[in-house]
């Protein structure tokens, strides 16, 4: 039986990362990377497919949890009949990419409490077990590649294809588990004390939260959920390059039972913009620096092979594939690992690309000229490509249509061009460019507006509305008070809404290549809130966004999606998109000049406009090293 998604939470390292339930079963780990094999995966099907419990033996009366303070580790407390306990779990920080570590630390509080845990080791999803052999520190075990140890003070033995061990704790006592990945050629490493490398977790990451700016979000919970939220976002970065799986997870289904299932352990170019913004917003210059390096790299090449999303070092192959042996989550099949969307044209990405390196010379990270050259290239490759259908932002399945979201994104694309050659001198055809900027505008006014229900549609000579629309006055493509814009946010309220919260379009009214239903986009209704900033409706605003706040699960998580009518969040968990959206929404609420307003006024810049951000973003580079 399927725990429902707010029931786990997350711990990562900037290398992977797992997910523990309530109940102290860790349900899902890929090592020694967020996109490889897991070897938990009981999260998309039952206990034969790996996971790793620690729990009272008998039933606690009572469970409760947190993260400490500033940091993505887990504390779990179990109240017992005779004593109280806690479960640590984190992953510590590591500079070899090929060594990954679990550590979870039992410690006693009161009384004395009798614990229980159970390791299933399964490779490849859930379908190898490995060889398992005994050793004095507890047990090393391999498959194919991959090798783990371990490492315990507790004595442990077989059970029916598990490792299980029975042992008290007292008050006052620290058990250790340190689950130590290695390849399977390379020697196990040093496993140090779990209590000093806990305290050397949280100094870090409490060093790396000190530096955020948070201070003007004075709301009451509004500081912990943006710096939850950047925490979050920080731990889903692959720290080797400098991407951000938009993830943790692979088939955590759109509808319950249903067949939309996708694999997000990868990284998306249209999902750059909007997080340049929350963590340049945020005081985090090192991160957007970052992300923007591993775009240029993983998008660099022939202009026509440009893809919409790369791996996580920005591998180009994604090959998609089921796994037939995994039942999936609350029975929703299939379960995809690899992303056939890698494959489709999608021209928004252009725009997204070209808006992204923008943004980062304007917050001065970097305009290379490099970059400038690419950008032209892209750009002679958009001329034409513009013109035809694409699979839009939402990568449907069905036939390809004319998207307006992704004209009105080609439009940014030869916008920030020109801006870019006006702004910072770069040569280029700006004659060229302005005619193609306009002819976009045109023909989106004249075929991707309605006028009798004043509102843009999701595709030309469609009905359909679309919550990506509500970017429109963020990009700049129109002013936020053009009656056009206004009557797209107020019908977007009438058409796209479900209990106050934004669908991505009707499922009914896109044929997108797919059967059944799905919730509403918790990233949509993020930029709904954004729109209502823009065109002076702070209040509700503030009302969406106090609402979207109280669907976060006690730790303060987000999947993609929220059913109402089920009260579940939906899709994979947590969830990138959703947190970049948290924050920029929380800042847009905050700041006259906030994310989206940056972006609209396309001659600002974040890095100016937040009196306490003085230097270069060069100056900002001060991030401490992980050793």
């Amino acid at each position: 039986m399927s725990k429902p998604i707010e029931e786990y939470g997350f711990i990562g390292n900037m290398l992977s990362g797992a997910l523990v339930a309530r109940d102290g079963s860790m349900d899902w780990l890929c090592l020694p990377r967020f996109d490889s094999d897991a070897c938990f995966a009981a999260l998309l099907g039952a206990s034969k497919h790996g996971y790793w419990q620690i729990s009272p033996a008998g039933e606690s009366n009572r469970s409760s949890r947190r993260y400490l303070p500033h940091a993505p580790v887990l504390e779990t407390t179990f109240e017992t009949e005779g004593g109280i306990v806690t479960l640590v779990d984190f992953m510590p920080l590591s500079n070899d990419p090929e060594r990954v570590d679990v550590v979870r630390l039992v410690q006693g509080v009161s009384g004395k409490v009798r614990m229980r845990m159970e390791l299933a080791l399964r490779f490849g999803y859930g379908k190898t077990i490995p060889w398992v052999r005994r050793r004095d520190y507890g047990i090393h075990a391999v498959a194919g590649p991959d090798a783990v140890e371990l490492a315990t003070p507790v004595t442990l033995r077989g059970e029916d294809m598990r490792t299980v061990a029975e042992f008290e704790v007292g008050e006052g006592d620290v058990i250790p588990f340190t689950l130590a990945y290695h390849p399977l050629h390379r020697e196990p490493h040093f496993i140090d004390d779990g209590r000093k490398r806990l305290e050397h977790t949280l100094a870090w990451w409490r060093e790396w939260t000190r530096i955020c700016q948070l201070s003007e979000l004075e709301e009451p919970g509004w500081n912990d959920a943006v710096e939850r939220s950047l925490i979050t976002l920080k731990a889903l970065s692959y720290q080797p390059s400098g991407g951000i799986v938009a993830a943790l997870t692979t088939s955590l289904p759109e509808e319950l039972g249903g067949v939309r299932n996708w694999d997000y352990r990868y990284c998306w170019i249209r999902d750059a913009t909007l997080t340049l913004y929350a963590f340049m917003n945020a005081g985090r210059f090192d991160e957007a620096g970052a992300f923007r390096e591993w775009m240029l790299r993983a998008a660099a090449g022939a202009p026509d092979q440009m893809q919409i999303m790369y791996g996580i070092e920005g591998e180009r192959r994604l090959t998609e594939i089921e796994l037939p042996w995994l039942p999936g989550y609350e029975n929703s099949l299939p379960v995809r690992i690899g992303n056939g969307a890698h494959e489709q044209i999608q021209v928004d990405v252009f725009g997204e690309l070209m808006d992204t390196l923008y943004t980062a010379r304007k917050s001065q990270l970097g305009p290379h000229q490099e970059a400038w050259r690419f950008q032209q290239a892209i750009l002679s490759r958009l001329e034409s490509l513009w013109r035809g259908p694409d699979q839009g932002i939402w990568e449907v399945r069905g036939s390809p249509k004319h998207f307006v979201y992704s004209k009105m994104m080609a439009w940014v694309a030869f916008d920030r061009a020109i801006k870019a050659v006006e702004q910072f001198g770069f040569p280029g055809p700006v004659g060229k460019w302005r005619t193609l900027r306009d002819e976009i505008h045109r023909e989106v006014l004249a075929r991707g507006y309605d006028k009798e229900r004043n509102t843009f549609v999701q595709h030309y000579d469609g009905v359909g509305l679309d919550a990506s629309l509500l970017l429109m006055a963020e990009v700049g493509f129109l002013p936020p008070d053009d009656p056009r814009f206004r009557g797209t946010v107020e019908a977007i309220e009438r058409d796209l809404m479900e209990d106050g919260l934004v669908l991505r379009y009707r499922v009914g009214e896109t044929k997108d290549g797919l059967a059944g239903e799905e919730g509403t986009f918790l990233v949509c209704s993020f930029w709904l809130a954004d729109a209502y900033t823009m065109i002076d409706r702070g209040h509700d605003a503030a009302v969406l966004f106090e609402r979207l706040l109280s669907l976060r699960n006690d730790l303060g998580l987000l999947a993609e999606e929220y059913h109402p009518r089920h009260r579940r969040q939906l899709g994979n968990f947590p969830q990138a998109f959703s947190h970049v959206g948290l924050i920029n929404t929380a800042y847009n609420l905050r700041r006259i000049n906030g994310p989206a307003q940056q972006r609209a006024d396309r001659s600002a810049s974040p890095h100016a406009t937040h009196t306490s951000w003085t230097g270069t973003a060069g100056e900002q580079h001060h991030e401490r090293s992980i050793d």
